[in-house]
Order: structure tokens, then sequence, then C-alpha cells
């Protein structure tokens, strides 16, 4: 019982709402490891709200009144300045470092630093971060100097760190310091009645910030929300009930409107496809290689079902001696191969070779009575670097500027994205 009050009050001071297992875990564990030093790495996937753990981690320790807590999201510092945002620099030790920088590990020297997105950091920046686990030494840029920290350590991420490992992405001996202490964040759809309070607690949130009444769920739709699976996590339901509790009129809020603002799925229990994806979901794109690749493929495709179209169009009697075949499925391997896919008939894909501009294909003749019917099959050449290119500015374009949006739609981390219109001079 005084464990349960114990976690209530926790729950109430720092706004959490829910009463799943997963989640009572989650904040059992930040309570007994506070008080120690160990280092934390917090994981789950976006919008579970794991930025308030390391928060209650800071609170509940011996470093809450004399020290600072900072907060720092990875994932949002361009790969150029990281290293001098987190460990500082000298003065003239880089074009515009007018004056020296203690950096974040610097200022937070003492209190409790919280690395959000830990899994975006590039190996170089991992190799400086072991290195203040080990030791709590760094060196700030263009210094020779060491300098010492005491700081307490919490990390978050997103990201599968084991496969990250596995492809090279992160350091496996930073992994294992980090996650020292490991806190795993249920995601909702896994929270059951969870989702209903929460909406309830948003719906009622908007209703005093823009005075209007709340709205409410009838009984299929409360049950319409616990089943559905939720991709945005936590993040998403607040978004949704901020539009419905903006745009209806009606505040009883039906299945039938929820079906408004929800992609509703087949099954409950797996994660949602998000709008506009289809059945692409099950497809994870790990690097912007492979999204390139599959326009690429995907490009291709079309290319041949138009030439099947002209070809039928303009010689009938020579694309009925061929029997149309199905298009082979195509797989795409995350390597540093080059991918050049050959022709084995008129009726497969045409060859895109990645790496250098093709030629065209000899043409080919066709006798029918003596009457000389050619078709001619041009391969095509797509530049990689224009491809790529043209993706990002048309995803600028897409989301007006918004860099965080576009770096989302195209499965990249915001620092690469910055890295990519600089090099392609987008910005």
């Amino acid at each position: 019982m005084a464990i349960n009050q114990e976690l209530q009050q926790i729950k109430l001071r720092f706004g959490i709402i829910g009463n799943a297992d997963g989640l009572n875990r989650a904040i059992d564990i930040a309570i007994q490891v506070a008080p120690t030093d160990l280092s934390v790495l917090i994981t789950g996937e976006s919008g579970v709200g794991k930025e308030t753990f390391p928060k209650i981690i800071h609170e509940f320790s011996r470093r809450k009144h004399s020290h600072k807590y900072i907060a720092v999201n990875c994932g949002a510092i361009p790969e150029g300045t990281i290293d001098s945002e987190l460990f500082g620099h000298e003065k003239g030790a880089f074009t515009g470092a007018i004056g020296e920088r203690k950096g974040y590990f610097g200022e937070a020297d003492g209190g409790t630093i919280f690395l959000d997105e830990v899994g975006e950091l590039p190996l170089a920046t991992q190799a400086r971060l072991l290195r203040v686990l080990e030791s709590g030494e760094y060196i700030r840029v263009g210094s020779s100097k060491v300098e010492k920290t005491n700081v307490r350590i919490v990390a978050a991420t997103n990201v599968n760190l084991t496969q990250a490992i596995a492809d090279g992405r992160f350091r496996e001996d930073l992994y294992y310091r980090l996650n020292t202490i490991p806190i795993t964040i249920p995601p909702l759809r896994e929270r059951g009645e969870d989702i209903a309070l929460l909406f309830r607690k948003f719906a009622n949130d908007f209703a005093d910030n823009y005075h209007m009444p709340a709205i409410q769920l009838t009984d299929e739709a409360r049950k319409m929300i616990i089943e559905y699976a939720w991709p945005g996590n936590v993040r998403q339901l607040k978004n949704i009930t901020e539009q419905i509790s903006v745009i209806e009129r009606n505040r009883e809020i039906t299945p039938e409107t929820l079906q408004l603002y929800i992609p509703m799925q087949p099954t409950s229990n797996m994660p949602s496809v998000l709008p506009g994806r289809g059945n692409t979901s099950s497809r994870t794109f790990e690097s912007e290689r492979e999204i390139l690749y599959q326009i690429l493929f995907d490009l291709r495709r079309d290319v041949t079902e138009l030439k099947r179209l002209v070809n039928s169009t303009m010689t009938p009697h020579t694309v009925a001696q061929q029997p149309v075949t199905t298009t082979p499925a195509v797989t795409i391997y995350p390597t540093e191969e080059i991918y050049d896919t050959e022709v084995n008939n008129q009726n497969q894909l045409p060859t895109i070779n990645i790496t250098q501009t093709t030629t065209p294909s000899p043409s080919k003749v066709v006798h029918d009575d003596d009457i000389q019917d050619t078709e001619e099959y041009v391969e095509e050449s797509l530049s990689l670097n224009d491809l790529e290119r043209d993706m990002i500015r048309k995803a600028l374009e897409k989301h007006h500027g918004k860099r965080k949006y576009a770096a989302k739609d195209l499965n990249i981390s915001e620092r690469t994205l910055y890295r990519k219109i600089k090099e392609y001079g987008l910005d």
C-alpha cells in the first residue's frame, strides 16, 4: 500500500497518467536507481514519454539541490558541431570560435546530463563519451588539456542499439557502459485502460485552454481507441485529442468521428500502419541508401510497365508472339556492393546501373513476312546523387522548409538532413 501511494504521488508530481504494470515498473526502477551514480539507459518507442524519467532520477538523487540538470537532444545537433556542444572548444579552434566554450559536460559538472537520442551520435563522439563514462575526463575541441567532470549520465533512445552495433553504427563498449541500469518504457498500445485515462486528461486540458466543453467518448469509441495500435504513442494520442477538441462541434465522440482522425487496423495488438504507407509498414529502412534503392526499383518497374504499354500499342503482332511474364521480385540488400540487374529477356526489367552511365542496348529486330519491326530498349541512366537531392528538395517543399518533419518523412536524422542540405546547397 505504501509503495502504491508513493508511486501515485510521483505520478501526480510529474504529470504521469496510467496504472499499467510496465509503466509502474519503470517508475519503480527510476526511484530505486536515483540515489546511486550509475548510468541509466532508457529505451522505448518515439512518443512514449522517455524524457520524464531522467527528471525523476535527478529529483530523487543527491545532486538535486546543489547541481544542474541539463537535457541534450543529440539528434538535433549537426554532426560538425556536436563535439563542441558537448565538450566545449577553445578560442580559435575553428572558424567562428570567437571565444572559448565550456560545453554541456562542463556546465553540468556535479549534476545530471540527459542525452536524448543517444543512438544518433557519430562514432567519433561516441568514443569521447566513452572516455567520460570510464574516467570522467574529456578534452575540448582545439585543446590538449584534459578536463575533469563529475556528471550522472542518463541516456535515451528509440533505436535498436543491438542492431545498430551489428551494423557498425554504435560502439558495443559504450552500449554496456550506458546500459548499466536499463529502463524500458512500454508503448501505449500495451497499456490498455491507460489510453482512455490519457484521452480524458488531454480532453479536459484542451477544454480549459480553449474555453470550451470537454469532448467525451461513447462506449464504442472508448473501446476503439483502446484497441487502436497508436504508432505515435502518447504524442499521437495528445495531438488527435486536440484536433477533435478544436474541430468537432458535437462533444460526444462516436466511432464514426474517430475514424476521421485515426486509421483503423485489422489487428489491435500490432503496430499501426502509418497513413499513406499501405502495406509497407513491415519494411523498415535502416539507411538513406536503402530508401534510394527502393525508389530506383520503383521507377524501374514504372518504366517497364510504360514500355510494355507502348510496345503493345505500336507493334501488336510482335508483342503477341512474346508471352507477357510476371516481373520478378527484386530483393534489396543494404551492402556496399554495386547494384546491377541484368536483363534476360525483353519482358524483364531494364538494367539500371547506379554507379556509371549506361549506353543504349542493341535494337532487337523481328522478321514477319519480310516486314521488319524494330523495338529499341534503352537502358535508363539514373544518378543516385540527383535522386537524393531531388528527394530532399521535395521533402523540404512539402513541409515548407521545416527540417524536422522533412527528416521524419525521409526516415533520416535531422543531423544527416542538415549535412545533406549543406552538401547539395539546398539551404
